[in-house]
């Protein structure tokens, strides 16, 4: 009689606890939180996900004062003619190439006011490019493009990536202010920055998967700060997208519901005077609360640098302000 095959043992119905290893990164580290989340029912598994996700609004609201000393970086910049560049590789790259493509068609800002580049290029956005991330030449180079009185802002989970390092130490070096946004508080490389957003999410759902929650707080910081350079920049009339321009019907619509929001007029006066400023919102806006035609209001908003507010100053008449 032969012996039968021994059969493998059963899998462990419960994990050991994490262990505390001596590891630098917080998103590295195991979280105790999630050390089964393998053997639970998927509802539970996304209870748990979520749970850890409620964590990131806290995180985010404990940095707002550093996020606002970089945006008010970026407005003085960009008021000097200056740029804002967002340097990252990954997951965090990814995000400042969303940030900066959506700025122009919802605040009608030219392209090149926040440039985004990523560790490998265009490539490297929808793959993985082996290697680019751990370039600190290739971050320099980079940022060949950033000018003195720029501002460069630095986007890595780690609060160490070399290509984000590289980027951000030659930004310094020309003359450009520079910001870094991390998920590790006590990275060495924020000590070197003018502003570092140093965000503590903790370890993650899953250790090192990086694109979950301090992927989700780096928007949420990404999100926030570039809106508030454009509130700031006027780009915005009360809570209102008035820097986009009726480029199709759809959006034409949308620009008189803001119009007549804005200025309370009826909706057919409102669409005269969108047509009779070219499809420009703004000189349509401070043409009806300023009442004044279109060609003094467009010389308004041009010696305000855009901002609808200061163009109604500068004309003295907000009468009809009832934002």
């Amino acid at each position: 009689m032969t012996d039968m095959p021994a059969s493998p043992p059963s899998p462990p119905t419960q994990l050991p606890a994490p262990v505390n290893l001596p590891i630098d990164l917080p998103t590295e580290r195991r979280n105790p939180r999630t050390a089964e989340i393998d053997t639970l029912p998927t509802l539970e598994v996304l209870h748990r996900i979520n749970t850890e996700d409620e964590r990131v609004a806290q995180a985010v609201a404990e940095v707002l004062p550093q996020v606002a000393d970089l945006a008010d970086l970026a407005v003085a910049a960009l008021r000097r003619g200056n740029r804002v560049h967002y340097f990252g590789a990954g997951t965090s790259g990814r995000l400042g190439f969303i940030d900066a493509a959506e700025l122009p068609p919802t605040y009608g800002t030219p392209p090149e006011w926040v440039v985004a580049h990523h560790a490998g290029g265009a490539a490297a956005l929808s793959s993985a490019v082996e290697g680019v991330e751990d370039d600190v030449a290739l971050g320099a180079s980079d940022a060949g493009t950033v000018r003195r009185g720029d501002v460069a802002i630095g986007i890595a989970a780690s609060g160490t990536t070399p290509y984000v390092v590289g980027a951000l130490r030659h930004s310094a070096e020309i003359g450009a202010s520079t910001g870094l946004i991390s998920a590790n508080p006590s990275s060495w490389f924020g000590r070197e920055v003018d502003v570092h957003v140093g965000l503590d999410t903790g370890p993650e759902v899953i250790s090192g998967s990086t694109r979950m929650k301090a992927g989700t707080a780096t928007k949420m910081v990404l999100n926030a700060f570039s809106t508030t350079v454009m509130i700031r920049l006027g780009r915005t009339y009360s809570n209102l997208m008035v820097s986009v321009n009726a480029l199709n019907s759809k959006l034409r619509r949308r620009l008189i519901r803001i119009l007549v929001e804005a200025t309370g007029l009826d909706g057919r006066t409102c669409e005269h005077a969108l047509a009779e400023a070219g499809g420009d919102t703004r000189v349509a806006l401070v043409t009806l609360l300023a009442d004044v035609p279109p060609a003094r209001a467009a010389r308004a908003l041009e010696d305000a640098g855009g901002a609808v507010r200061e163009a109604l100053l500068l004309l003295g008449d907000v009468r009809r302000d009832t934002a």
